[in-house]
């Protein structure tokens, strides 16, 4: 008797384009004999399989349970399609129809490329750009979807021979690597990595092009060329990320900190500075801190730099304080030839900037390579499309499609021309990723924000949202959570609906609304922002509105400024300063939140008792 064959379509969605999902659909396929083919297009990756009834069933259901590490499967729609009776299964050409497909994070070279990058006897040894369908670069090359070659910044570099065998070969793991590469075909260095390592052994600053953008590296144990960084940069104490090779000699690492170290992601983690005097790190890389910024190396061009170097490296954003990372090679000239004493550059475009994300304790500081652009899920679903504006400090802005929402990468402060073109090129280029138009733009109350701004200049309905209610909805959000809720938010500076600056408050909130129950106490912030930059003016104002002396030698003068210049303001920020200046931490500071994270400093581990406190008429 003769079992007849079926044939079904699957429409996979997700992030399963740039992960190996193709070569693990026509290896499955192999497994359970079918035939058929499988393709990107705009939405996704489509598979017509052909075979027997229980055959099949089994395919559909490890096209979920054995996915590709790197993959994220969201959805399978199936549906039955008129068998053909092929006699294979094949990688068919993308189909260009829909443009909604996720583009994935770029990936840390995985461990079989850095063998061959190290291997004497391989034809890639010591190639800077060697990767496979494991890992490389992702999100920071590709132009638009479907995620082929062609429509990446690798289009410009034809495969040799060689490296289209390894890309058709279904048992090789470059079966179908859209960036594959080779010293024949591929990117090339501006310099060899020896001459490199010499300028770096030489006290020199390099400007390094990376995967989302250029770095400024140094040797990290010298204290003269930190400090011409730290000149040329205009970053007076800002501590500096470190990339080495073994962390563990100048951090000390929990077992969480270094998983976290060695995921995919590869983000700086903030760990506490290895008390041993010859750990090899100038005191000026993080000036007065027992915590450092530390990451592996998470390319080929790295790996060698850290190998040949053998020490730890500064490795810092390309750019001047708090503008946005340089990653076009022309800008990158204009904007750090001041700085670096020679750039390692390279042929390989980058599409779109990436900084390191950053870590501390398992929670995400910076969110950035590595794991953007991943979506986040949402608690409600969008009904239509949305753009977050975002605010100032710290900017990102956040797209929303459905029941997901794609957050940018760090931008820098929008506080500059240079970042505010950063924030509407990167925009663009999110929302062609995304095939979407905005209906909705929602931004900041602050009137001055270049975000806010823009907001007002969109074809779009405009939502303005109060800060702090925008930062408990975000952790509702986060949660998977509606409200209402109690939200305590602890921020230095926001708009209120008031037009004062809030900072200090207890909310009853849910996503859409919110009560404003509680508050600290205003104070004015004498001279306006010059309050931030010098917290002591924020404790003269504490100490006035107390009945208090105020012991600082310019309050006579300053204190004018409360007669003309002086909103107030509730933030909690602004007390840490105050209490910071009046401690004698500092009352000067040269980047934002420093007051308070040097108070925290000198917390340090203290086992305090919490205040009692009471809710309602329960107990305390």
């Amino acid at each position: 008797m003769t079992v007849a064959s079926e044939r079904r379509r699957f429409r996979i969605g997700g992030v399963v384009q740039g992960v190996g999902f193709r070569p693990f659909v026509y290896g499955l396929a192999q497994k359970h004999e079918l035939t058929g083919f499988v393709l990107n297009d705009g939405g996704g990756v489509v598979v017509e399989a052909e075979g027997l009834q229980a055959r099949l069933d089994e395919f559909a259901t490890a096209l979920v349970a054995e996915a590709p590490t790197l993959a994220r499967v969201e959805s399978v729609v199936a549906e039955p399609v008129r068998a053909r009776g092929e006699t294979a299964f094949l990688i068919a050409e993308s189909a260009k129809m829909g443009a909604t497909a996720l583009i994935p994070p770029d990936v840390a070279t995985c461990e079989d490329c850095l063998r061959e990058l190290f291997d004497p006897g391989d034809r890639r040894y010591r190639y800077p750009f060697v990767n496979c369908t494991q890992c490389g670069p992702r999100f920071t090359i590709v132009e638009r979807v479907p995620y082929d070659r062609a429509n990446t910044t690798m289009a410009q570099f034809d495969m040799c021979a060689d490296c289209r065998s390894e890309y058709e070969d279904p048992a090789d793991r470059r079966f179908h690597a859209e960036p594959i590469a080779c010293p024949a075909c591929g990117p090339r260095l501006s310099m060899p990595v020896e001459e490199a390592t010499a300028f770096l052994r030489r006290g020199a600053i390099l400007a390094v092009k990376g995967l989302g953008g250029y770095h400024l590296a140094c040797d990290a144990g010298d204290e003269r060329t930190v400090a011409r960084l730290r000149t040329r940069k205009h970053r007076e104490e800002k501590p500096f990320a470190l990339m080495a090779s073994d962390p563990g000699q100048v951090v000390e690492l929990s077992p969480e900190e270094a998983e976290l170290l060695r995921s995919p992601v590869r983000p700086i983690v903030l760990a506490r500075r290895n008390s041993c005097p010859s750990a090899p790190v100038a005191r000026g890389v993080a000036p007065g801190s027992p915590w450092l910024g530390v990451m592996l190396p998470y390319t080929p061009l790295h790996h060698l730099l850290c190998a040949d170097f053998g020490r730890p490296l500064v490795m810092t954003s390309g750019n001047r304080s708090d503008e946005p990372i340089a990653f076009d090679d022309e800008d990158a000239r204009q904007r750090l030839g001041a700085i670096a004493d020679a750039f390692v550059t390279h042929d390989r475009p980058i599409h779109r900037r990436c900084e390191d994300s950053v870590v501390r304790m398992e929670l995400p500081v910076r969110r950035s390579r590595g794991q953007v652009p991943g979506a986040l899920p949402l608690p409600v679903a969008a009904s239509r499309s949305i753009v977050a504006a975002g605010a100032e400090l710290k900017s990102t802005f956040c797209v929303a499609r459905g029941s997901q929402a794609f957050l940018s990468a760090h931008l820098g402060d929008l506080d500059s021309e240079a970042a505010y073109r950063a924030f509407r090129t990167d925009l663009t280029l999110y929302l062609e990723m995304l095939a979407i138009e905005p209906e909705v733009v929602a931004c900041d109350l602050h009137p001055e924000y270049l975000a806010t701004k823009w907001a007002h200049e969109q074809d779009a309905e405009l939502v303005e949202v109060q800060h702090h209610h925008a930062h408990a909805a975000a952790c509702l959000a986060e949660h998977g959570e509606e409200g209402p809720a109690l939200a305590l938010v602890f921020d230095g500076t926001g708009y209120g609906t008031d037009g004062t600056l809030w900072g200090g408050e207890l909310l009853r909130c849910d996503l859409g609304s919110f009560d404003r129950i509680g508050h600290l106490t205003p104070v004015p912030l004498p001279g306006g922002e010059a309050a931030i930059r010098e917290p002591w003016r924020t404790a003269g104002a504490y100490l006035e509105a107390a009945g208090l002396s105020v012991p600082f030698d310019r309050w006579a003068q300053v204190r004018e400024a409360l007669k003309a210049n002086a909103p107030l303001s509730s933030g909690m920020g602004r007390l840490f300063d105050a209490v910071s200046a009046l401690l004698g931490v500092r009352e000067e500071v040269t980047y934002e939140g420093q007051a308070a994270i040097e108070l925290e400093l000198l917390a340090g581990d203290v086992d305090a008792q919490p205040f009692d406190w009471q809710f309602g008429d329960g107990p305390a």
